[in-house]
């Protein structure tokens, strides 16, 4: 298999432990009957842990090498997974999370992923990039789908006579086991995706810093606006507006993940014809002027499908956003590139929820999708008008 296959095999299985760790943390903690402030204690600790593997892969990962550091960040992850698994104090959950670094939001946002993206590029040609960048976040998003299905386990495993306490560390167990398959794929990685010219590595050229800078700072505004619009307050707002239950919200969700699998590969055909810079302006404006509409609706089969069609918009700048930063830089900044934009989003989208929540609390339910779609209008206007000179080299060769 080629290196660009290993790293797809990863990513899957990788995202596949984080979507089914991301339903049952929380749940397997209040078995080990630890209360509700301890479970948010160790859930920020995971995220805490994640958060500084990144900070570490972003300063060293290009001189250290991919391969071995995407080899340490999944033995530190399967180490805590299975410390998870048979811990039961409060102080050694928390280790084990921090070590582990367990991501309960559900969605894969570590560190392995900021190695991965920078090493990608180096499997493909320029034209090939976007549309390898785009399968492999389609892959990113079935994992995530499925790992939710597959939390489902200890229930399965309490019908067949597992005890429940049992069945959810049987269940954790296997998720310690998924988190250590991307060790076979990242031991048959070449040299090739390595950074080149490592030792310019240590410096990175102004010219980058520049667009960094820039770049990173419209990435703030935009992971800001996508802090009051995160799964589980949108989920609180079909609820509270809508009356529905949570059995048809998470229908609702495992829809929209699938919409947002198939526009990434949409995303890559419409970057080919219009550039990545307008493929992702032109099709998230469109995303953020149909959520605004949603709290307006009179049912939620309409509401529904207006939210599920702006899904089918709202990610097609993920796997362009991401070809065009690794695009932009020099190929040994590119793991310092990743980092650095992954660092501004997990900031962003840290901050807003708690405003978001007390909005909604205070009777204005609709408020927060209103300002998280005027923000990344915002956003998005900035980008095309900052960006929309400076082209990949893809998009400056002759067709």
């Amino acid at each position: 298999m080629s290196d660009r296959g290993w790293l797809y095999f990863a990513v899957f299985v990788r995202s596949l432990a984080t979507g089914m760790i991301g339903v049952l943390l929380g749940i397997y903690l209040s078995e080990l009957h630890l209360g509700a402030d301890a479970i948010g204690v160790i859930v920020g600790v995971g995220l805490g842990g994640a958060a500084v593997a990144t900070f570490l892969v972003t300063l060293y990962a290009d001189r250290a090498g991919h391969r071995a550091t995407l080899l340490l960040i999944t033995f530190s992850s399967c180490v805590g997974a299975v410390l998870l698994a048979l811990s039961a104090h409060p102080v050694a959950l928390g280790f084990a999370a921090l070590v582990g670094m367990v991501n309960g939001m559900g969605r894969d946002r570590g560190a392995a992923l900021v190695v991965e993206q920078a090493a990608l590029p180096a499997t493909a040609s320029d034209r090939e990039r976007t549309m390898v960048f785009a399968k492999y976040n389609v892959l990113q998003d079935i994992g995530h789908a499925l790992g939710a299905l597959l939390a489902a386990l200890p229930a399965i495993l309490q019908q067949s006579g597992v005890a429940e306490l049992p069945a959810f560390r049987t269940s954790v167990a296997v998720y310690a086991a998924l988190s250590f398959l991307p060790v076979l794929a990242y031991w048959r990685l070449s040299s090739n995706v390595e950074a080149t010219h490592v030792a310019a590595a240590k410096r990175v050229s102004p010219e980058t810093r520049s667009i960094l800078w820039k770049i990173s700072s419209l990435f703030a505004l935009d992971s800001l606006a996508g802090g009051f619009l995160t799964t589980a307050l949108l989920s609180f707002f079909f609820h509270e507006r809508f009356g529905v239950g949570i059995e048809m919200i998470g229908l609702l969700f495992f829809a929209a993940r699938i919409a947002n699998a198939a526009s990434h590969i949409a995303a890559a055909w419409l970057a080919q014809r219009i550039g990545l810079v307008n493929t992702m302006v032109f099709t998230h404006i469109p995303s953020s002027l149909l959520l605004a509409t949603v709290p307006f609706m009179p049912s939620f089969p309409i509401a529904a499908a207006l939210f599920l069609l702006r899904e089918g918009f709202v990610e097609m700048d993920v796997p362009t956003r991401q070809s065009y930063v690794m695009a932009i830089v020099r190929p040994e900044e590119r793991a310092f590139a990743s980092g650095v934009t992954h660092l501004v989003r997990l900031a962003g989208w840290a901050i807003a929820p708690a405003l978001a929540g007390y909005l909604m609390g205070g009777g204005h339910l609709a408020l927060p999708l209103l300002i998280g779609a005027g923000m990344k209008i915002a956003y998005d206007l900035m980008l095309w008008r900052s960006f929309r000179r400076l082209r990949p080299p893809e998009e400056c060769e002759p067709v």
